[in-house]
């Protein structure tokens, strides 16, 4: 049987993003720079800079491999509306997950096909409908929730 995971860049004093964040306003409360420090040790890494496309490079070893297993071991993504707005302007056009993406919102809009295998779903029913259609659609994989 699959599994749910929370899986989340946060530092060890809570830090994740400030409130009114937004990709076109990097210097707000210097966010930018601080989710570049907090999320450098993933960037670093060989197998998140293939899969994302940043080019050749990157460090292998034992985060290397979770960081693969992470993305191997997962069948369906859960995030909200917020990590999606910024992704939708950032991510490269094949987004990184290769899997259905459910996206909790209170906003209606028809699913969102990405080269590659993403397509994300917009729910409006609440987090419960979200993990129902994870689920279904992860089969025996898990279901990362970001």
């Amino acid at each position: 049987m699959s599994k749910v995971f929370v899986n989340i860049g946060l530092s060890l004093d809570g830090y994740m993003a400030p409130d009114g964040m937004t990709i076109g306003k990097p210097e707000y409360k210097n966010w930018g720079a601080k989710w570049a420090a907090l999320m450098a040790w993933i960037i670093n890494q060989q197998y998140f800079r293939e899969k994302l496309k940043f080019g050749p490079g990157g460090e292998t070893g034992p985060v290397n491999d979770m960081v693969r297993h992470t993305f191997e071991r997962t069948g369906a993504n859960i995030m909200g509306k917020r990590m999606f707005d910024q992704g939708e302007v950032s991510w490269p056009e094949e987004a990184p997950f290769h899997t259905p993406v459910y996206v909790l919102t209170h906003k209606k809009r028809d699913p969102w096909a990405r080269p590659g295998g993403t397509t994300f779903y917009f729910i409006n029913e609440g987090p419960e409908r979200a993990l129902a259609l994870a689920r279904e659609a992860a089969g025996s994989r898990d279901i990362r929730i970001s």
